[in-house]
């Protein structure tokens, strides 16, 4: 057998991520290669430090890129703030929420949970009365943006909690960043990690992170080691700080990089607020065409997550076997649902490059099709019109 160069097929991604990578992007990659220490490679590091700031709304200066995806970015929270016998407060309304019980047990850490409902966002009056109760607790852990469900919590509201209990927040905002309000700084929230393959249009492989002040007095404060060598922040920090110097840590993925800072420039010539509004605006249409079809999002809509919706699948209707004929037939990926929603719903993404009145329009008009030849009664033309009316308004 011959092995030859893969080719990929050009896929629609509307999934949970990654999303569509956009052309500028992708020629980003290809540019040539230089050392992770060349001086030319160290100023563009300083540029992404900045561009990220400016997505994540903060001045902290510990804000950079993670050598690796999201999940590592959870985990560089994680090791680096838990030490073994810290109590830790976790919210888990989804899949990610449980993710993070299961980091801070790996730490060594004892998850105090707070379990809420798949499909809602966290109570912040379960998360006060829990702290209450639980006076030694000194963090506090929870997903703003839950992919599993399209649930979005209210970050501001949860990190004023925190502080009245003295606990410092984890948040995850892989979802969320670029994509939906996010304040870093206007909401005090400590150690927020998201992933490069969502809302900013860009490859998977980085987990933009960012930490304050009062999360790195934590990190310095450690009687323990962090469990994680290449994680360690207190040798990481020595990697991405510095006048045009770094000390050598680990080999940077130099194109990937690249790439991620070309999407931070388009987000910065979007304008981060414009990003944000343009999601919603893209969420509604495609929620008009889908109510016009009879579907239904299972997420209340004071807690939707404009760029991931959840759609209940109607009696009767084979959730795989609908995704499968659009993979093939229109070379469209939608996500299946995750834990208690398996089977359950279709997950649409509307993140980054893919949150556009093109691909809107194509998912309407191919889901209708293929629904109505599945059995359920669908009208395409109804759906496209209806996303369209929405399109159309100014967003």
């Amino acid at each position: 057998m011959t092995i030859r160069s893969f080719n990929p097929p050009v896929r629609t991604l509307m999934g949970p991520g990654p999303a569509d990578v956009h052309p500028r992007v992708l020629a980003a990659l290809a540019r040539p290669t230089i050392g992770h220490l060349d001086p030319a490679f160290v100023g563009m590091m300083d540029e992404v430090k900045d561009l990220l700031r400016t997505a994540f709304r903060t001045q902290n200066a510990l804000t950079m890129p993670v050598s690796a995806p999201g999940s590592a970015g959870m985990e560089t929270c994680f090791v680096n703030l838990v030490e073994p016998g810290d109590e830790v407060v976790v919210c888990i309304n989804g899949v990610f929420g449980g993710r993070m019980k299961e980091n801070v047990e790996r730490a060594g850490g004892v998850p105090i949970v707070v379990q809420g409902t798949w499909g809602r966002a966290v109570d912040p009056d379960q998360v006060a009365d829990t702290l209450a109760r639980h006076p030694n607790a000194r963090l506090l852990a929870f997903v703003q943006a839950e992919t599993s469900t399209g649930a979005q919590s209210d970050a501001r509201a949860l990190a004023e909690i925190a502080r009245r209990h003295d606990c410092l927040t984890i948040v995850d905002a892989v979802t969320a960043l670029g994509g939906s309000p996010l304040e870093v700084d206007a909401w005090g929230l400590d150690a927020v990690y998201s992933g490069s393959q969502k809302c900013l249009s860009c490859v998977p492989g980085l987990a933009p992170v960012t930490f304050n002040e009062r999360a790195l007095d934590k990190i310095r404060a450690r009687q323990t080691k962090v469990q994680s060598w290449f994680l360690d922040l207190n040798l990481v920090m020595g990697y991405w700080s510095g006048e045009q110097k770094r000390s050598y840590h680990h080999t940077a993925p130099v194109n990937a990089l690249y790439a991620l800072h070309e999407s931070l420039v388009m987000l910065a010539e979007e304008g981060v607020e414009a990003a944000w509004k343009r999601h919603a605006h893209h969420h509604l249409a495609l929620r008009a065409g889908l109510e016009t079809l009879g579907l239904e999002l299972i997420v209340p809509e004071s807690e939707r997550l404009p760029q991931l919706n959840s759609v209940a699948v109607p009696a009767g209707i084979d959730e795989a076997a609908l995704r499968a004929r659009l993979l093939s037939r229109y070379n469209l990926e939608l996500g299946a649902g995750l834990g208690d929603l398996a089977g359950k719903v279709w997950r649409i993404g509307l993140m980054g490059y893919s949150s556009r009145p093109a691909n809107i329009l194509l998912c309407l008009g191919a889901m209708a099709s293929e629904l109505d030849t599945m059995g359920y009664r669908a009208d395409a033309g109804a759906a496209i019109a209806a996303a369209r009316a929405v399109l159309d308004q100014a967003a």
